[in-house]
Parts: structure tokens; sequence; C-alpha cells
């Protein structure tokens, strides 16, 4: 998916709405322990809905203002789209150096709120998928000692799908949050911020 185009798009506070839309060189780079996606801005793809419904959760809780969404476009560019199996399998890989490096140190762990039990804090996914750019960075640099050049290319971004929430119905696998995500790590590769022109018609309060 090197050349598609992404909508995404991100809750926020209105003040940083505000920035992302009149500073072209904003970027809020997110280094969260418990991230899944590791570290990098995140968007949900193509919903809208989630997004607002996410900012409209956090204003609840005290931790943002006035909510907000601001939209992007996102070039794929290198992407580490785990929903392609050659990435997921060279995952694996990482994860068993980092293993045979550092031994187990982090756990995904469930939040106390969350009834689901989804593990909503990634702190394991985290860790690897960082040991990953850790390792390929380091390859990039042996590359350019001994070759003059870089062979290993780093990933512009990372995306997943994330099951989650109650089941759509009795016995359905279908999850009533799930949603799909991407997490940007080059600035570069967000092509322009806007604000969606309006707030979806369904009750995201509840």
């Amino acid at each position: 998916m090197k050349n598609q185009l992404i909508l995404g798009f991100h809750g926020c506070d209105e003040e940083t709405c505000q920035k992302l839309i009149n500073s072209p060189k904003e970027f809020h780079f997110n280094k969260n322990p418990y991230d899944w996606l590791g570290h990098g801005m995140y968007f949900w793809e193509n919903d809208l809905n989630r997004a607002w419904k996410w900012a409209l959760e956090r204003h609840r809780q005290g931790k943002i203002k006035q909510p907000a969404v601001v939209g992007a476009y996102i070039a794929a560019g290198n992407c580490c789209d785990f929903l392609n199996i050659k990435h997921t399998k060279r995952l694996v890989g990482y994860y068993e150096e980092m293993i045979a490096e550092h031994g187990i140190m982090f756990y995904n762990e469930d939040v106390k709120s969350d009834p689901y039990k989804d593990k909503l804090l990634r702190k394991l996914d985290c860790a690897v998928i960082e040991y990953m750019h850790k390792r390929m960075s380091m390859s990039r640099e042996l590359e350019r000692q001994k070759l003059g050049f870089e062979l290993t290319a780093s990933f512009d971004t990372v995306r997943n799908a994330f099951l989650e929430g109650a089941s759509a119905f009795p016995g359905s696998a279908i999850k009533l949050k799930t949603h799909i995500q991407i997490c940007v790590r080059n600035p570069h590769n967000i092509l322009a911020f806007f604000r969606p022109r309006l707030k979806p018609a369904l009750d995201l309060a509840a």
C-alpha cells in the first residue's frame, strides 16, 4: 500500500486542532509506553465518529477542555502494515531477538475501567515495535558505514486493526468498537490537516 492515500481523524483538544491546522510544521509525536503501534501520531482510519467519541470521552474525564477532531490526508509511504502477513511474520523475529537480548520486560495490561478486558495498555506490543525500529536504524547505520548507502528503509507509518468492545450480537466475533488505526512516524507523510465540516449526527456521548 506504498502509494495509498489514507484519510485519518485525530481526536484532540480544540487548541491542538487549531495548532495543527494553522502551523504546517506542527506534529504530535506520542511516546507513551502503552501505545500499541509504537511511537508517533495516531489517527482513526476513515472513522470520524470514533475520533469524536474518543475526544468526548477524554472531555468527560477532564483531560480535554474543548473536544475537537482534526482530519488529515496521509501518504502511507513505506508502511508496516500488520494486516499483511509479511510484516507480522517479521515482527515475530524481532520479538524473539528482543526476548533473547533482554528477557520479557513488558506485558500488555488491562485498564480497570474496561469491562471487556481488551488489554488496552499494549506495553509489550509497543516495546517490540520500538525494538524493531531501533534494530532497523542500526542496520541502516552499518550499511552506510560499509556500503556508503542504505538498503534498509525506515517505516513512515504503522497500521493495524484493533478488535475491541462487546460482541455486535450474542455469539458474534464482530466487536462494536473494532477499528483500524495508523501511526505516523514521518511527519512528511501527513500531506495536509483539515477541519471536518460536520460533526456526526449520531449520539456519541453514550
